[in-house]
């Protein structure tokens, strides 16, 4: 069970009577009210209140059903009322026992309404900087900027029912509030009935019902008339003050629960992420499926795209290769040098693997760069490091701009290029999986193979790549992946099956760690 379910089985146990034992020598609240709408007949009679059309009588009948009267109507509400409690107890509309004042803000631009204020103006940032009792205020306005009647008396509950809905607190000193609160004070003829703090010990179940209301409405907001009809529990007097009590002891309890799970959360994601980063190790180094003798040489499909490469760039193709020699270091032949790259090698891969730079195996460039003086080409929607995150891409807020023909050939996509970024997270990449007309802009490199490879294989490099820290970090470390610095990182090439194979599996197991890479 997770913190805040402990913390809801806690207030759902309370408002149940199940928290609690009932003691018998306690009045039952039926009884005091019934004496408290005696009390309130003598005054109407008295002329010291007046009658209220809307009184509200909540009853069991004999048939174990719920009905409300106010006035001479009477009607059956049991399809209201959310679960059964104790025989003491009673049910009642709010706006029976407490009086409900709405805040408001003063005008900002009338200085008299707020120089030298000594009157205590209450915002959600006072609970955000203090907690939920509140002794003090951030803000104060003065006398002028407000009436007698707008005053909250302490220990009125606070319940926020628009904006941060749901918020609530207990105040603990008079003051006043802004339009977002509405301060909750116990009549004066039910004192005898309710405990100052039963609202605020029990406040996560208005908290709820507040979330359940406006969730009925398009902008999250719940009226003075709305609050007023909510339903409240009353158990008797002296038991609200010992779920109170229970209450509070259970919140340190709940608090350090709370703190393990954060901690036992954080672990989680540490372990996880070392999980993933492993599985990734594992497969671009070979170590994730078994090597196949049957399988096409990595030699051979480093030919095909050798040859491919050729076709496409004619006579501006220079040969390229890394072999590993006799003494066992890695050599680079480019044209008719040769160079030993032993240093570069990150790691070692089975012998049917070879290395290659990525300029061998991808064409690669970046997009167009934003001019507002290209008047030239058509309008079209294009991509940038804003839109490219980690295996998806971000398409609600696409921009346009001018391409022309041959802007639009280096530029647009297809489905399989493999798109890295070039500044902001630099090598954070995803594979371009639509078929929809799309070009991008210079932050972008676009990567499309020569020839036929496992593309999300390279993505899977890449991703270890950078988080290892070989991309941006230690081993290139450069705070943006220009065009040259990214033809020359080196790729593993396992034979393509094998590739395939590497793949098949990574999604089986990513799939039972319900993730994706």
């Amino acid at each position: 069970m997770k913190a805040e379910q402990l913390r809801k089985s806690i207030l759902q146990l309370a408002i149940q009577g199940k928290l609690v034992p009932q003691d018998p020598a306690d009045e039952p609240a039926s009884v005091l009210l019934e004496r408290i709408r005696a009390e309130k007949q003598h005054l109407i009679k008295e002329g010291k209140i007046k009658k209220d059309k809307g009184d509200s009588v909540i009853f069991k009948g004999d048939d174990n059903c719920y009905y409300e009267k106010i006035g001479s109507e009477v009607k059956n509400i049991t399809d209201e009322i959310p679960f059964d409690i104790p025989d003491s107890w009673i049910w009642s509309r709010i706006r029976e026992c407490y009086d409900i004042r709405n805040g408001f803000t003063p005008l900002r631009t009338d200085e008299s309404f707020w120089n030298n204020g000594t009157i205590p103006w209450f915002t959600v940032e006072d609970i955000r900087s203090q907690g939920k009792e509140i002794l003090e205020t951030k803000q104060y306005i003065t006398e002028k900027a407000i009436t007698a009647d707008r005053i909250v008396p302490a220990n009125s509950f606070l319940l926020c029912c628009t904006a941060s809905i749901g918020t609530y607190a207990q105040t603990r000193i008079e003051l006043t509030t802004n339009q977002q609160f509405n301060a909750l004070t116990v009549k004066d003829l039910y004192r005898n009935l309710l405990s100052d703090d039963y609202l605020f010990g029990i406040g996560d179940y208005f908290s709820n019902l507040l979330h359940v209301a406006a969730g009925k409405t398009t902008f999250e907001f719940v009226s003075v008339k709305k609050l007023g009809s909510f339903l409240i529990p009353i158990p008797p007097k002296a038991e609200q003050e010992r779920i109170v009590a229970e209450i509070e002891k259970f919140e340190p309890l709940i608090a350090e629960y709370n703190k393990l799970e954060q901690q036992a959360t954080k672990l989680d994601s540490e372990i996880y992420d070392k999980l993933k980063k492993s599985i990734l190790q594992y497969a671009i180094q070979g170590k994730l499926v078994p090597q196949d003798s049957n399988d096409e040489p990595a030699a051979v499909l480093l030919e095909r795209i050798r040859a491919e490469k050729k076709a496409q760039l004619g006579k501006k193709y220079v040969e390229s290769y890394i072999y590993k020699g006799d003494d066992n270091c890695y050599y680079e032949k480019v044209g008719s040098k040769t160079k030993n790259i032993t240093e570069e090698i990150p790691f070692d891969i089975p012998d049917s693997w070879e290395w290659a730079r990525v300029d061998t195996l991808f064409q690669h460039n970046t997009g167009k760069a934003l001019n507002s003086a290209n008047t030239k080409g058509n309008y079209r929607e294009y991509i940038t490091t804003s839109n490219l995150y980690w295996n998806y891409f971000k398409l609600d807020s696409l921009k346009k701009m001018l391409f022309t023909d041959e802007e639009v050939d280096k530029c647009s996509l297809k489905n399989g290029d493999l798109l890295v970024c070039e500044g902001g997270d630099i090598g954070r990449a995803a594979i371009w999986n639509y078929d929809i007309p799309m070009c991008i802009q210079n932050h972008i490199h676009r990567l499309r193979a020569y020839s036929a490879v496992e593309t999300k294989f390279y993505y899977c490099v890449l991703y270890l790549y950078k988080q290892s820290g070989i991309i941006g970090g230690k081993g290139i470390g450069i705070q943006g992946l220009s065009t040259k610095a990214l033809g020359r990182i080196i790729f593993p090439v396992p034979p393509l099956a094998e590739q395939k194979r590497i793949i098949e599996q990574i999604n089986v197991i990513f799939s039972k760690l319900k993730d994706e890479i």
